[in-house]
This record gives structure tokens, sequence and C-alpha cells, in this order.
């Protein structure tokens, strides 16, 4: 591989959650919208801390070469991450707080209780706050406190008559209360306050006999690595149990405080908590400030109108949903197209008579899934299910194992992957015995199956009853029952599917090669990605490969990307957009000219290095010409965008595009699209 430069993996990250930011602070959205946003980049940020800066930390085990590249990677993200903070108090104070008053929504902010409201705060202080409130001791020696990953907490300095200072960790109970309290007043506007004010203003109700010197609130980030040992005996759901027991103990990354806490109290807390070596970060009087996504703003002219998921596709009174997949492919746009599609397909399958096996991966499941629901009843209606249950799905390992457990007790056959090896395929396949044959007909999606992120993920999900594609997907379930983990185990030659382990990497570079070989002979070549991340360096060499040899590659990807676009020599026919909007973009789309006759591919793969190596992804081909004609349609929208979409410099910059006519704003394009297609 030629010497090629790359953006930095945790650099980019941050300047994606700088994008985000960047639309709290644009004055046409919606206020709430806005607020959202805001929400979002401290959820993001809160993960970057518990799941990047431990690696960013773990210096002491690179070799000499490497670690002054990630020191200054280290020091870089703390500049930014201090700069985006910075932003994002401003924006929030000077800019939200002030839009939300003129609109009668008063969220107080560092401020004193009203009196109009002070009665009902009060009220709600002694009846439902005081039963969490349990104030620890610090200078007690026989008291041990070890403060939770992201719980809130107040560090108080008492004193009393006899001049005696102690130091008091309370906990501010947001896990268990709202984080706000919403009172609507006489004088018709409604008053949100945060359930740590609601405390604060009644201290002196819990400490009746001294005197408040100080009242400081922090929280703590902790690594959320699991460590999974080796090979193990029994139920590889036990394990993954045992070390969520763990996961909120791990190594303190980072430590955010209020402003004003005095040296000798802030050193005395570092050495109290063991936090050598974890950040100690001066933040503003409020954190945890991703619960501003649930901000109970009762004005619903502050948020964005709505749009109605549309109605389409297959229809009812056409008769058996599978039949109806038989005759043709079906692709479905969620949130855009109404999900109830993919419910009724697996809800079909479940009492279908001819239906004899269902199988599936689920990767991040809904908390009441419906989907579940319909194999425990295909398990229950006698026939063979098998699901592949990915219990390492970061964050969502607890409701995972939980489903589980429900299916293999209703007699659905569990498989679990190798330890090392992640499932991220989106994949669903039904078997069916019509007329003394069997049938086979399946889903193919870019997203989880999941109808709670449906609501707000923009995915793409093809029904197909393409024997050639299924037969395929067969052989990858047989694969994923090995629980083996690697392609060297269980050898499949895959003519169709790209499959990460077997040919994905190889068939994308191939694909890439056909391209740059029509530039070189004169014949029209060019490529369009759509990703969520893209880091891995084979795959991005190889496009400035193409780039040198004059392929015209148009790429969307919406957070990380490592490819440096626009230098000359290198990729100076590589333009990266990016779009933030009121959905989260989320699909796979892979798009080549091949001399004008476009070879088009969806899937579950980002290109990073987890996907290609460390995971089992399933990419797919698009065969039918209406369905690629209208994923490609979409693509042009989204490149076309000149409201949401900024593109990205070589200095790794969010550059917004130049506002042209007419206006195109593509999610909005795509539904309007859509819903002219449904009618």
């Amino acid at each position: 591989m030629k010497q090629y430069s790359f953006f930095d993996r945790d650099l980019s990250w941050l300047l994606f959650n700088e994008r985000i930011l960047m639309e709290a602070e644009r004055d046409e959205l919606p206020t709430m919208e806005r607020v959202n946003f805001l929400g979002i980049f401290s959820s993001n940020l809160d993960e970057f801390y518990r799941v990047r800066i431990p690696v960013l930390m773990a210096l002491h085990s690179l070799g000499e070469d490497n670690k002054s590249e990630k020191e200054d990677v280290f020091h870089r993200a703390q500049e930014l991450v201090g700069h985006q903070q910075e932003r994002f108090g401003k924006v929030l104070r000077e800019r939200l707080i002030p839009l939300l008053k003129e609109s009668k929504v008063n969220l107080l902010f560092n401020e004193p209780i009203p009196n109009i409201i002070a009665d009902k705060v009060s009220d709600y202080f002694f009846s439902q706050v005081l039963a969490f409130l349990q104030p620890l001791d610090l200078t007690d020696a026989k008291k041990k406190f070890f403060p939770e990953n992201n719980k809130l907490y107040f560090l108080i300095s008492l004193s009393n008559d006899a001049k005696t200072e102690r130091n008091v960790i309370l906990n501010i109970p947001s896990n268990q209360l709202p984080r706000f309290l919403s009172i609507g007043a006489s004088d018709g506007v409604q008053y949100i306050v945060f359930l740590d004010d609601i405390i604060r203003h009644n201290l002196d109700k819990l400490f009746k006999t001294e005197t408040l010197s100080g009242c400081y609130t922090f929280k703590v980030n902790r690594d959320a690595e699991l460590d999974l040992d080796g090979e193990f005996e029994g139920d590889v759901s036990e394990q993954i149990e045992k070390q969520l027991l763990k996961r909120d103990a791990g190594i303190a990354t980072r430590f955010l405080h209020q402003p004003g806490i005095p040296l000798r109290t802030l050193n005395f807390i570092a050495d109290k908590f063991n936090l050598l070596g974890t950040s100690i970060v001066e933040g503003g009087m409020y954190h945890n400030l991703k619960d501003l996504m649930g901000l109970p703003a009762n004005n619903s002219a502050l948020k964005y109108s709505k749009w109605p998921a549309i109605l389409s596709g297959i229809h009812p009174e056409e008769g058996s949903f599978f039949e109806q997949i038989d005759k043709k492919d079906y692709i479905f746009h969620p949130p855009y197209l109404s999900y109830n599609n993919i419910l009724r397909f697996f809800n079909e399958a479940a009492t279908d008579v001819t239906v004899t096996e269902i199988s599936v991966t689920l990767y991040r499941v809904a908390s009441d899934s419906r989907i579940v629901n319909a194999l425990i009843s295909a398990a229950t209606n006698g026939k063979k299910v098998r699901v592949m249950v990915e219990l390492k799905a970061r964050f969502d390992e607890a409701n995972n194992i939980k489903w589980a457990k429900k299916m293999k007790a209703a007699g659905v056959e569990i498989i679990y992957s190798h330890k090392e090896l992640k499932v991220h395929a989106k994949i669903a396949l039904v078997k069916r015995h019509v007329d003394g044959r069997e049938k086979y007909s399946g889903l193919l999606a870019t997203g989880n199956f999941n109808e709670s992120t449906a609501a707000f993920y923009t995915d793409h999900i093809l029904m197909t009853a393409n024997p050639a594609l299924l037969r395929e997907m067969e052989l990858v379930f047989m694969f994923l029952a090995k629980r083996v983990k690697s392609a060297d185990d269980y050898p499949v030659d895959f003519k169709h599917l790209l499959v990460a382990q077997f040919n994905l990497q190889d068939g994308f570079l191939a694909l890439i090669d056909q391209e740059i070989e029509n530039a070189k002979q004169g014949l029209p070549a060019g490529i369009t990605i759509k990703l969520n991340n893209l880091e891995e360096r084979i795959l991005i060499a190889k496009l400035y490969d193409a780039s040198q040899a004059g392929v015209k590659i148009n790429m969307i990807v919406r957070s990380i990307c490592c490819l440096i676009p626009g230098v000359a020599g290198m990729s100076e026919n590589i333009t990266i957009t990016r779009i933030v909007d009121r959905y989260l973009e989320h699909g796979r789309i892979f798009v080549f000219n091949n001399n004008n006759a476009p070879k088009v591919f969806m899937g579950s793969a980002d290109w990073m290095n987890r996907n290609v190596y460390r995971r089992v992804e399933v990419c797919f081909p698009v065969y039918d010409e209406s369905v690629k004609a209208e994923v490609i349609q979409m693509l042009d929208l989204q490149l076309n965008d000149n409201v949401q979409a900024v593109k990205l410099d070589t200095q790794l910059q969010n550059i917004p595009v130049d506002k042209g006519e007419p206006s195109i704003q593509s999610q909005r394009a795509i539904y309007e699209f859509l819903s002219a297609k449904s009618v």
C-alpha cells in the first residue's frame, strides 16, 4: 500500500459531534429541536469518554513511536472538547433559554426558585425527593464511597458552631426520579426546575444544625469495555451478566465538576476517589445534560411539524404476504415508510401454516419488541425458530440477555456468537413448504430489526424471494450456528452476498478496481458510497487509487471519517458530504457506475476495522431495477442537499454548502418523493 495520509478517527468523531452542536446553534430550527441536539451532543460525549478516552489513556501499552502521536491526539481531543463545551454553554444560556422564555417556558438555569412556585417545589421535595436522598460523611473513615458511572452527586461542605468542618456526598437521584419538574403557574408560564435545584433549594431542611459553606455538583465517567476472559464454561450470557455488574466499576476516565471547588477540596476528592490518571475537568453547574432530550416543554410550536409514516408497499387485501414477495422485490425506508410491513413479515411468519422455519439475527432489540414476541409465538406454534442474538452489542447487553432467555424458554433455538466475533448482520430468512416444495422469503437490511429505533433511524429493508440470495443467506446462518471465530474454520464460497470474514473486503476492492479499469479505458466510471463510519485503511487507500485514476467519488459519511478529501495528487476527485437532520442517517449504500450499468449494494457494514475484521456483516446486491432506481434517486437528493449538508474539508472541518436555488433539504425531499410514489 502506498504511503497515504489519513484523519485520526477520534478527532474525526469529535468533529462529527461538533456538527451536532452546529444544529443547536442554527436559528432556523425550532427551539426545542435545538435543545434536543444539545442533549444528543452531551450523550455522545459521555459515550466518547466511556469508550474512546480509555484507549487514548492506555499509552503505557503502546510502543514509543506511537506514544507521542497518541499523546498528541489525547491533548488535542481535550482541547476540542473544552472548546465545544464552551459553545454548548453559550448557546444554551444566551440563546435557547431566552427563546424558551419568550414562549412562556421558563427553564430555571442557575437562578433562584421564584416565589410563585416555591411552595410546589418544597412540597415535591418532601413528598417525592427526600425518600431517595442518602448523605454520606466523607470524614468518617469507616464509610466507603464509590461514585458510580454517570450518576450525579453533590459535594457539600458543612461547618458547625465548634468550627468543625466536614465534607458530605449527597446523591442526586435522577435515575429514580425525573430530572425535571414541570410546574404550570398562575402567571401562565410553564416553569421547569432541575432536580438538582430542588434539592439545593432545600438543603437547609436536610442539614438543620450546620452551616453550608459550599455545594458543588460532580459526576464520574467510567470505562465501559467488558472483559470477556478466554474460553469459559457454561452459558456466554452468564459471563456477560457478571461483567455487566462490574461495568459501572470500571476505571474512571473523567471527573467532571462544577467550577469553584477549592483546590484543597479537589485534591482531597481525587485522593479519596482514587482518580489518579483520570481527566479532571471543570464543567458547568449541571451535568448529564443529555437529559435535555427529555425536557418537558409543553409548547408544540417549539418542535418539528410531524411527518406521518407513509403507508406503502404490500397491501393486505392482495393476499398472502409471502405470495406477494414471491412475485417481486419490495424495499422499505423507515422512518419515511411505515414499519408495519416489517412487523407483518414476522407476524405472518409466526402464524402462516406453510411456514416451517424462521432464522433471524438480532443485534439491538426494542425493549418491548413485538418482533421477538412474534418469534416466541412462532416457536409456540410448532415452527423451528433459530435466532442469533448478539449479546455483546454495547449498552444493549442486558436487554438482549433478557429477550434471549424469554425466547429460549419458549423453545426458540438461541445461538450466541464466538466471544471474539460480533454478529452485526441484519438478515431474516423464512422457509415455507408449498405444493410439495420449499420456498424462501427473506429480509436483508441496513439496520436493526428494532421498531423503536425505526422511528428515527433512516434505514433500508429489502424483502425478496430471490433464491440465489436466500440460499446464500442460509449458508450464513449455518456458519453462525457453528460458533467458530473465523471463515477459515468453515469456508463458504459466496457468489452474490458480500460477507465479512469471507469476501466482503475483497469484493469491494474488486468493485473499485473495475471502476479504475473503466476510467483508464475512457469508459464511464464513478462511485457513490453512503456510510456511518469510514476508517479501514486498505479500502480508503483503494479509493485514493481510484481518485488518482480519474474516478469521481461522492461519499456521504455521517460521523467518523479517516479519508482526507480534496488533496491534490491523492484525493482531488473525492468529496465527503455529512448530513445531520431530524432523523439519524444510518443506511449503508454502495453504487458503482460499471460503465453506466450500475451495481448497487446495501447492507450492515460500515468500513471500520471492527466491521471488516471482527464482525460478521452482510452486504447484498440490489437486482430489481425499480428498487435500484429508487435507491439511486434518494442518494442523488442527499448529494444535492444545500440546507442540512456540510462538506468535509482537508482540515477535518464541517463547511456548510453554498445555499443555492432550488433549496433542497434532502430528508424532506425524500419524504415528498416517497409520498408521491405511494399515491
